[in-house]
């Protein structure tokens, strides 16, 4: 078959990066990002959390084939800082993320407290 290993999916190799950068030659205020081991769900996420940025003129992702694992995001800005923008897209979405998982655990422990009988543990 031709699907990859599971582990293909998630895990890096030696020596891999998780994310590399590339400055476009053509346009000095745009980059695109390589990020290893992910798919659109994470692509997409920062796509959406760049374009809340006011200072980011274009933000894009894509997947470049359905069985190799890795996101190219690419960022476009008014000035030239499109690695900055990434990173604060990035510091965003992690923010967020902890902020949900914070939210699920205090919903988890109030159905929790009021369903004593409730079976799981999260």
């Amino acid at each position: 078959m031709n699907k990859p290993d599971s582990d293909e999916m998630f895990v890096l190799d030696v020596g891999e990066k998780k994310i590399t950068v590339e400055r476009d030659q053509r346009i000095q205020s745009a980059a695109t990002f390589n990020i290893e081991k992910e798919d659109h769900t994470l692509g997409n996420l920062i796509r959406m959390q760049l374009l809340q940025n006011p200072a980011v003129l274009f933000a894009g992702y894509k997947v470049p084939h359905p069985l190799k694992y890795n996101v190219l995001v690419k960022v476009q800005t008014d000035h030239d800082q499109p690695i900055q923008a990434f990173k604060s897209a990035v510091s965003e979405v992690i923010k967020q993320t902890c902020d949900l998982q914070e939210q699920f655990k205090e919903q988890v422990h109030a159905h929790k407290h009021f369903n004593p009988g409730a079976v799981g543990e999260y």
